[in-house]
């Protein structure tokens, strides 16, 4: 059986950015009780050469939703300068990208399918639908899906493995 564009993308997306949505709910919650101003964690970085916590979350939009789009329209460059969101823009941003991705049919991105792309960055390259979204998309989405949760994890939110992976797409008994 043959796996669709649609299934190995946007299913994938939807269950990291529930799981974002919750961890970020929850280190929320923690910097509250251990009264930390959580526009602190915006600017935070784990390294001085990397980009803040803002960057990140705006990082996740761009990889998943932003992709698509670039998918649909046969380009895709760096994003432009997003908004200086604060933490609770960040957490409805995420919760925007969430709700704007459950409208994605699988027919209408499976259809997308070998379709060509042209990322212009650094150096431009030409990319099929599912060579960018597979190759570049995804692997730049769970990096920075990954920095946001590292952030709040090396800030202290009791956050752990299992916040991260989400709601797993286990086999339902028949």
């Amino acid at each position: 059986m043959a796996i669709a564009l649609y299934d190995v993308t946007v299913t994938s997306y939807l269950q990291t950015l529930s799981a974002v949505t919750k961890f970020l709910d929850k280190a929320l919650v923690f910097f509250r009780e251990q009264n930390i101003d959580p526009e602190q964690i915006v600017e935070t970085r784990l390294a001085a050469d990397m980009h803040p916590f803002r960057f990140q979350v705006h990082s996740i939009v761009f990889h998943s939703l932003g992709a698509l789009e670039s998918v649909r329209i046969g380009t895709m460059q760096p994003p432009p300068k997003r908004p200086a969101h604060d933490y609770a823009g960040l957490q409805a941003l995420v919760a925007e990208t969430h709700d704007a991705l459950l409208k994605v049919t699988p027919d209408e991105l499976d259809a997308l399918e070998g379709k060509d792309l042209i990322f212009h960055g650094s150096s431009v390259r030409t990319f099929t639908a599912e060579g960018f979204l597979l190759s570049f998309s995804l692997p730049n989405f769970y990096f920075h899906a990954a920095t946001t949760y590292d952030i709040l994890r090396w800030k202290g939110a009791p956050v752990g493995k299992r916040d991260f992976m989400g709601t797993l797409r286990v086999k339902t008994p028949s």
